[in-house]
């Protein structure tokens, strides 16, 4: 039996997750990963800190059934997007990795859209603090001095693959996310690179997601008991794992992740920018298509915010949000935009404050609980719309992440976008198992198209509640005229 290994470098947490031929998890551990916030706006780790949860997730596993690791025939990676990790000529970090949500880099994102004005058009949206290149100006101008010893810019997956294999490279998907690729051709551009004030000697080469990129090392192997030589492939960004992880490979099919931040991801077979909507358009990690991508900001973790202000855990508040709607009706409740973190699509305003409206003095926690699911769940539509509108194909939806454990909260998605949605099994590590079948596929490239698009039986098919359907129509008229700042 061949066993092959995704690992998942997320945000909050690593997963590896070893996987068998027919994409049946085994085993898996994982490790939370703290953020670092040294300032209001700011977010950042340290790229050592994955490694050393990576090694441990995967001592834990080579100790806990060693007759797996020693099967292990392919490894391949899913990461978090869009930080920069700056490393010197011997390999080390010169400076923290600047996450996907910071927003230290709001006035950079200014300069570089006057710099080229159309890079929208050529790369993956318009300019945010939380993609790269403004990131590079904005240490330019504060961090100068890390940018002086950096001999590479790598991402945050790609560092971790450099410590599995001794090789540095990166890849499609997670270039996308810098700025400095063009979408349609998927090669770093001169003018691009320039105008983040970096150089292409500084850069990776570009691999596929399901290309091997190196060969885990000879003392990894002995440690964790391997086989010798393991193939590890380029990988991929999270968004992308999390839709090989169900088989989104096709155009028309899309994958919805309810997680910290929450992305509707639509296969396309052509490359339909729209910076004018904050879509993310990029390659996709199936050869000859792309991925369309509408971002809500904050998702789960708009929940556990306010866990955190009722001192609730977030799944009371879901269950109690469900409740209250059943007992409706829905026009007496409060109505919420909880861009806590600001909004990308499809109004692209990182400046955007959470906005509550409608509170009496009658309002209760149930109330507050269901206004900020709904505000998510209209943020997902307002995404569904805006692609739609780009002349993106969306004929199917299976939705992944923490969020899924909420039947109703996806319920209330579901009859936003009049259509099912499909819970696959084994969404929860979506991601990592997408992973392993890059992993797969590198070891055989031949069948790489198979792997890709294999599906995974639905755990369950949400449908449309069309008793509703109106109330949310009128409370998404509602939703749509709060405002965005104070």
């Amino acid at each position: 039996m061949s066993v092959f290994a995704g690992i998942d470098i997320g945000t909050s947490g690593i997963k590896v997750a070893l996987i068998d031929a027919d994409g049946t998890c085994l085993a898996s551990a994982a490790r939370p990963c703290a953020v670092d916030i040294p300032h209001p706006g700011w977010s950042q780790q340290d790229p050592d800190l994955w490694w050393t949860l990576t090694a441990e997730a995967f001592d834990e596993l080579a100790a806990m059934r060693p007759d797996l690791t020693a099967r292990l025939t392919g490894i391949g990676l899913s990461g978090q997007m869009l930080g920069q990790v700056l490393i010197d000529a011997a390999d080390r970090p010169t400076t923290p990795c600047i996450l996907w949500n910071d927003q230290r880099s709001l006035a950079e994102c200014a300069e570089l859209l006057d710099r080229v004005p159309d890079i929208g058009w050529r790369t993956n949206g318009q300019p945010d603090p939380g993609l790269t290149a403004p990131k590079l100006l904005w240490l330019a101008k504060h961090a100068p001095e890390a940018l002086d010893r950096a001999d590479m810019l790598m991402l945050p997956k790609d560092y971790v693959r450099l410590k599995l294999t001794g090789e540095r490279a990166s890849e499609v998907t997670d270039a996308s996310g810098t700025q400095m690729m063009d979408c349609a051709t998927g090669a770093w551009d001169d003018e691009l690179v320039a105008a983040a004030g970096w150089d292409c000697a500084r850069l990776p080469g570009l691999l596929l997601p399901a290309d091997m990129a190196g060969q885990l090392r000879p003392e990894l192997c002995g440690r964790w008991g391997t086989p010798s030589m393991v193939p590890v492939a380029a990988g991929c960004g999270d968004n992308y794992a999390g839709a090989l992880g169900i088989g989104a490979a096709r155009a028309g099919e899309a994958a919805l992740s309810i997680g910290t931040s929450g992305v509707l991801s639509a296969v396309d077979s052509r490359f339909h920018p729209a910076p004018d909507r904050a879509i993310l358009t990029t390659p996709h990690a199936v050869p000859g298509t792309f991925l369309s991508m509408g971002v809500v900001m904050s998702a789960t973790q708009s929940l556990d915010w306010l866990g955190r202000l009722t001192d609730t855990p977030p799944a009371e508040l879901a269950r109690r949000a469900g409740e209250r709607a059943q007992e409706g009706p829905l026009d007496r409740l409060p109505v919420a935009r909880p861009a806590i973190t600001g909004i990308r699509t499809p109004d692209n305003r990182p400046d955007a404050a959470g906005f509550v409206g409608g509170l009496t003095a009658g309002s209760s926690k149930a109330d507050l609980a269901y206004a900020v699911l709904e505000g998510v769940a209209f943020q997902f539509f307002d995404c569904y719309s805006a692609q739609r509108a780009a002349g993106v194909p969306i004929d199917s939806v299976q939705a992944v992440g923490g969020g899924t454990r909420s039947v109703f909260w996806v319920s209330l998605i579901a009859t936003l976008l009049d259509r099912p949605i499909a819970i696959p099994e084994g969404g929860d590590i979506a991601a990592c198992l997408g992973a392993a079948r890059l992993g797969q596929a590198a070891t055989c490239p031949a069948e790489a198209g198979a792997i890709l698009a294999r599906k995974p039986p639905a755990a369950a098919t949400v449908a449309p509640v069309t008793a509703w359907a109106d109330a949310l129509a009128e409370r998404y008229g509602a939703f749509r005229r709060l405002p965005f700042t104070v």
